[in-house]
């Protein structure tokens, strides 16, 4: 055996029991969804070949918007904490950071941004504070756009009605500069230096509804692309994505939600009268233009960084 071999210290038997955990619920996942792709594979197939090319595009630009409009929220929640960073910072920090998503855990893209922050000169915790609050207003504005999809739900969705009003209520400057703090202390960091005031909550908040709008405009481009959804479809469209990208984000121990967020996707889009053929067709569209989106605007976020330096 070699002395490489003897040096390598072994991971502990809960990280790798978790892993097996994660892996194999990702595996369930997959497997299940794979199972609803082939059963519906002909109506499917009909369905992906018939959006126009011109709908993907528009479709894709509506993703890349989201994504610019999401940076910006976390931008004021992070100018909030200390000196600002300006938007161009914050953007190479987020995008790029938020490519650990793509990995099963719930912290990768957390640890990622915090030292590509800690790189640019920002604190650790002042970069996951600034992450942990944004987490939070953008899921309560995600639940506040599912109430959209409630008609179609009817009595499935009746837990919106408690939290909802649970969730705007924990945006309160002081119970959130609490809870903020209260992680912090749990982290043996110090507590936020000064409160939260509503106009950065109500500039996230508006940054994380613009957001989810955007995504729910980006499914109704590809569901308008083979009918005529029209204006009740886009409503439909925009509280769909917002159940589904709430479920796919509380699904920690899957890559970016992997599977959970589609079958959710489906779930609201068949209740609203789509097919299940269809409604997979454009879940997994979806999934597969979220990592384009993903990687153009990250890539482009690091190359802006390496053709002029943010300055410090």
């Amino acid at each position: 055996m070699s002395t490489l071999a003897l040096d390598t210290p072994r991971r502990p038997v809960r990280a790798r029991v978790l892993d097996a955990v994660r892996w194999a619920a990702l595996a369930a996942v997959l497997a299940f969804a794979l199972r609803q792709l082939v059963v519906n594979w002909p109506e499917f197939w009909h369905t992906i070949t018939a959006i126009a090319w011109q709908s993907s595009v528009l479709s894709l630009a509506a993703l890349i918007a989201s994504i610019a409009v999401t940076s910006y929220g976390w931008q004021v929640m992070v100018d909030q904490l200390g000196p600002p960073v300006g938007y161009r910072r914050a953007a190479q920090i987020c995008l790029v950071g938020q490519l650990g998503k793509y990995v099963p855990g719930s912290l990768w893209a957390y640890l990622l941004q915090m030292e590509l922050g800690r790189r640019a000169g920002l604190a650790r915790a002042r970069v996951f504070t600034g992450s942990l609050v944004q987490f939070g207003v953008g899921l309560v504005a995600a639940l506040v756009l599912s109430l959209l999809a409630l008609p179609m739900l009817g009595q499935d969705a009746v837990w919106l009605l408690v939290l909802v009003p649970a969730g705007l209520a924990a945006l309160h400057p002081r119970i959130l500069t609490w809870g903020a703090s209260l992680v912090l202390r749990v982290l043996r960091r110090p507590p936020l230096g000064q409160a939260l005031g509503w106009p950065t909550i109500g500039r996230v908040f508006g940054a994380a509804l613009g957001a989810w709008t955007l995504q729910g405009l980006h499914l109704w481009l590809l569901v308008n692309s083979v009918g005529a959804p029209g204006v009740d479809g886009l409503v439909l469209c925009i509280g769909a994505m917002a159940i589904a990208m709430t479920a796919g984000t509380v699904a920690f121990l899957l890559p970016s939600g992997a599977g959970v967020r589609e079958l959710v996707l489906v779930a609201v889009l068949t209740a609203g009268g789509v097919s299940t053929g269809q409604a997979l067709a454009f879940a997994l569209a979806s999934r597969v233009m979220f990592t384009v989106a993903d990687l153009v605007t990250a890539g482009g976020a690091a190359a802006l960084s390496r053709a002029r330096p943010a300055p410090e």
